[in-house]
């Protein structure tokens, strides 16, 4: 869910962006905006897209939208053959300079670590669910007999069995998940080191809530060269091609999602940081658990206490 409401964040920064500096052209603009924060939620939560893919993808038809309203604007709009040729043509006449190339770096950086933490959280779940429903073999369930009830034979009900006789008979009956704990030791040290991978200056936060100020770059460069930009596209798509209708404005909502804007703005990183770190810190605490498990219950609950009159198997010892 933290991870769903900073995509959402970043994506109304970017709409915002456009409507407040380039209101003409933001209708036709927020569509390929939502199109790709669509395509860096299906990443993160498993799809198998290319993040180089649809960084291009936005660059690619973001080309023709401002070539209409930035470079070369008319009194109408560009045909959408000739926007189709200026999209295809986008890599080669390179627009907005590096910016597509940085972006591409910058969210391949930090969108695989948090992509891996949260295949991660679901792997976890999966081992949980699979181990809390386990089948005991029947000769542990004679020895669970024997160890808790075999004492009342004799009337003794208020004896519980000694410390080592409940360790020995737990651990025979839980070998099985013993063999998880090496690997889950192992699982929860991965988790913390991926953790750390999704902080700093190539954390999901900074990346994606910095996205729109990319996109200014990218607009800025291209408006400063437009007249080579002009250039380079008469060579290859020729001279404009218009149609009768004009886009148009700001359909954005921007007073109403600036509201949320200012809500989750300055908290939105630090959510997400401190739920992560909150998580890692309960995470470590069961580092040893399925280890310990046999200790745990025998230690709480099963167990006499130490010093206590205790049940060996055969008989009340101390």
């Amino acid at each position: 869910e933290t991870f769903e409401m900073l995509i959402r964040l970043a994506e109304n920064y970017t709409s915002t962006l456009f409507c407040s500096a380039y209101r003409s052209m933001a209708a036709e603009a927020t569509v390929h905006v939502q199109e790709f924060f669509t395509d860096v939620g299906l990443f993160l939560f498993g799809t198998d897209v290319s993040t180089e893919e649809f960084v291009n993808r936005f660059f690619d038809t973001l080309f023709p939208v401002v070539y209409n309203h930035v470079i070369n604007p008319g009194p109408t709009d560009i045909s959408l053959e000739y926007a189709e040729c200026l999209r295809v043509a986008r890599r080669d006449i390179r627009p907005f300079g590096n910016i597509p190339q940085k972006a591409i770096g910058q969210m391949g950086r930090s969108l695989l670590p948090s992509r891996t933490f949260l295949q991660a959280l679901n792997l976890g779940i999966e081992v949980i669910n699979t181990t809390d429903h386990l089948h005991f073999s029947k000769a542990c369930g004679r020895a669970l007999l024997r160890m808790q009830y075999c004492p009342h034979c004799q009337g003794l009900t208020l004896s519980k069995p000694c410390m080592g006789y409940c360790l020995n008979t737990l651990r025979g009956c839980l070998a099985d998940l013993a063999e998880v704990d090496l690997h889950w030791q192992g699982y929860i040290q991965s988790l913390e080191e991926l953790s750390g991978a999704l902080s700093g200056a190539h954390g999901i936060e900074r990346v994606l809530l910095n996205f729109h100020a990319l996109v200014r770059d990218a607009l800025v460069h291209a408006r400063i060269n437009g007249p080579e930009l002009s250039e380079q596209v008469n060579k290859i798509c020729g001279p404009p091609v218009r149609k009768s209708k004009h886009s148009p404005g700001c359909s954005f909502d921007q007073n109403k999602d600036n509201q949320g804007l200012k809500m989750f703005s300055r908290l939105s990183e630090e959510t997400l940081a401190s739920r992560r770190k909150e998580f890692i810190g309960h995470l470590r605490l069961y580092r040893a658990f399925y280890g310990g498990l046999a200790d745990g219950l025998c230690g709480n609950e099963l167990a006499a206490a130490d010093g206590a009159p205790c049940w060996n198997g055969e008989d009340v010892v101390r």
